[in-house]
């Protein structure tokens, strides 16, 4: 921008104490009241930070080149960035502030960094999953809103690891997608599908995120899930995962995902199961009840926690767009 068209405060002689307040001068003029906040409180925190740890020249570089490094081995099918945010604590924290969900509603939890958009459209009962080594698994599933009413044709996309804990854009040559589909609930708002049983795995740590685990003293396992994303015309966006209850690592995820409420027993088939469905007697099972949350529903309980959690800062707020900016006399 032109520096002629902007009216730029005089800077000078910044200090540890005044740098804050002047970068946050600079930044005022932003006409978008949520940007504005948005920046002014970063800048707070990450200045504060500095002051707090007395941060250091070699450590703020190595922080850099850090960052630089995650950026670096990002691709169309790793996102390292995510899994930052994810073993961070930083991807539940969001969707919970984002998409609060009600009592009687299904829980939300990380979408991870292994989603993606090509997976197949496929009708109910299709085998999603190939791996002649993963144990067969029957999963059956309905959707419902608070009120018990079935939802119909709504968008689900599932994907899950093969039975050696790996993706299927984890392999080199990859030439189709496997381990997930793309589905619509029929009038009853039920699903169903045929898959292998989930197993645990280690999130990719042949990167930087996996050497600040090393770090931490940290491992690098999830407990064995099968992911879930819900899309619908009027309620609110879902994603989620159940997990198997037992897991090794049920209370120690990497990525802190598993929630009591989305914590599920495997189920065996029975011979009445078995001919509706063409699997085998003994055949082990997921079966779930999803509930989604109206859009204006999820809108109004956002707004509220958002005041209240301002309220408890001690902090005059209006909403801006749904979103909280400073009120200003």
């Amino acid at each position: 921008m032109d520096p002629s068209e902007v009216n730029v405060p005089p800077l000078k002689d910044l200090t540890i104490d005044n740098i804050t307040d002047n970068v946050k001068l600079i930044n005022s003029q932003c006409p978008d009241p949520r940007l504005k906040y948005l920046l002014e409180r970063l800048v707070q925190h990450v200045h504060d930070f500095a002051r707090e740890t007395r941060l250091s020249h070699n450590e703020w570089l190595a922080a850099i080149q850090f960052l630089t490094a995650v950026g670096q081995i990002c691709t169309d099918v790793r996102q390292e960035f995510i899994l930052l945010s994810d073993i961070l604590g930083l991807s539940l924290l969001v969707d919970s502030i984002d998409h609060p969900k009600p009592a009687n509603s299904t829980e939300g939890t990380v979408l991870g960094p292994f989603h993606t958009h090509d997976a197949l459209s496929e009708p109910n009962g299709t085998q999603i999953a190939h791996d002649p080594d993963g144990e067969p698994c029957l999963v059956l599933c309905t959707i419902k809103d608070r009120s018990g009413k079935p939802v119909s044709d709504v968008k689900i996309d599932i994907w899950e690891t093969d039975s050696k804990g790996k993706y299927d854009v984890q392999y080199e040559g990859r030439e189709q997608p496997d381990q997930r589909a793309v589905m619509h609930s029929d009038e009853e708002g039920m699903f169903w599908f045929k898959a292998i049983v989930p197993v645990p795995y280690p999130i990719p740590h042949d990167g930087p995120v996996g050497k600040l685990l090393e770090l931490l003293k940290r491992h690098c396992y999830r407990p064995s899930h099968m992911h879930f994303m819900f899309e619908k015309e009027g309620f609110d966006h879902l994603i989620t995962a159940l997990y198997l209850r037992g897991d090794p690592y049920e209370t120690s995820d990497a990525v802190f995902g598993v929630k009591e409420s989305l914590l599920i027993d495997l189920g065996t088939v029975g011979a009445e199961q078995a001919k509706t469905y063409g699997v085998k007697e003994g055949t082990k099972t997921i079966v779930y009840d999803f509930v989604l949350v109206s859009e204006e529903d999820s809108r109004k309980l956002r707004e509220e926690k958002a005041m209240a959690a301002m309220k408890h800062l001690g902090l005059r707020m209006k909403l801006y767009n749904g979103l909280p900016v400073p009120e200003i006399d």
